[in-house]
């Protein structure tokens, strides 16, 4: 029975930045390859090149979520040049927080593209090769807004409830092909994502509060860690964590 992470093919999106870029990190330290997906090639090729340049093998592939295309060629070309993929973190998000009553259409139809039809397309593009093989781990990002719900958040927090609804049939669904799921669910983590907010206000506020609590981007990857690197007839469901100091 395998456990670990060392010679594991990762699948990252959202890989250039937070979250996606710490955990490509951490575990190519620990002897996965990961093959990273983010729409900054710039970003995704630095990084690619600095694990290479430590001896890691990485691999970067310019990639939109939002483009189903573009997600099954990351896939593909995780499998066609590493011979398989053994995880798919479903990373990339967004989050322009905003009332409803201000109307930020553009901003709902984005953060579904991303937060819902960019996870769909992971699944969609992973699923076909690790049922083949009756083996793999998919490993899809929520919230703790997909636990709650605050004033200003009530279109991200929808996406994130999805994840995690889409991930329990997920779950479900895919026993005959002994493939794990994993839901995470972060909280206040020092990241780019309050980059999005573009109203002003609420992101100065948001700023000020996360920047008083959140912890940093290192303890995700540690959470991916943890389910991945436990034995094949685990399965890790789901991890919902806080900074100690965080209330919602």
């Amino acid at each position: 029975m395998s456990k670990g992470i060392e010679n594991k093919v990762v699948v990252i999106t959202g890989a250039s930045s937070g979250l996606g870029e710490a955990t490509a990190r951490h575990l190519a330290e620990r002897g996965a390859t990961v093959v990273l997906g983010a729409r900054r090639r710039d970003r995704i090729d630095a990084l690619a090149d600095e694990l290479t340049a430590k001896g890691y093998k990485a691999r970067s592939v310019q990639t939109d979520v939002t483009d189903r295309q573009q997600v099954s060629n990351l896939v593909d070309t995780a499998v066609s040049e590493f011979g398989r993929i053994d995880v798919m973190l479903n990373n990339a998000g967004l989050m322009p927080l905003a009332p409803l009553e201000r109307l930020k259409l553009d901003e709902w139809d984005r953060m579904i593209d991303v937060n819902i039809k960019g996870v769909l397309y992971g699944i969609a593009a992973a699923l076909p090769h690790m049922k083949a093989r009756k083996s793999g781990h998919i490993i899809n990002v929520s919230s703790v807004y997909g636990h709650v719900v605050d004033p200003g958040a009530a279109v991200y927090c929808a996406t994130k409830f999805a994840v995690r609804a889409l991930s329990e049939g997920l779950r479900k669904e895919v026993k005959p092909y002994n493939i794990r799921t994993t839901i995470i669910s972060p909280g206040a983590v020092s990241t780019e994502l309050l980059e999005h907010i573009s109203e002003r206000d609420i992101q100065a506020g948001t700023k000020e509060f996360v920047s008083k609590i959140a912890v940093g981007a290192d303890t995700f990857a540690r959470t991916v860690a943890f389910a991945v690197n436990e034995p094949d007839d685990v399965d890790i469901n789901e991890i919902l964590f806080r900074p100690t100091a965080q209330p919602v």
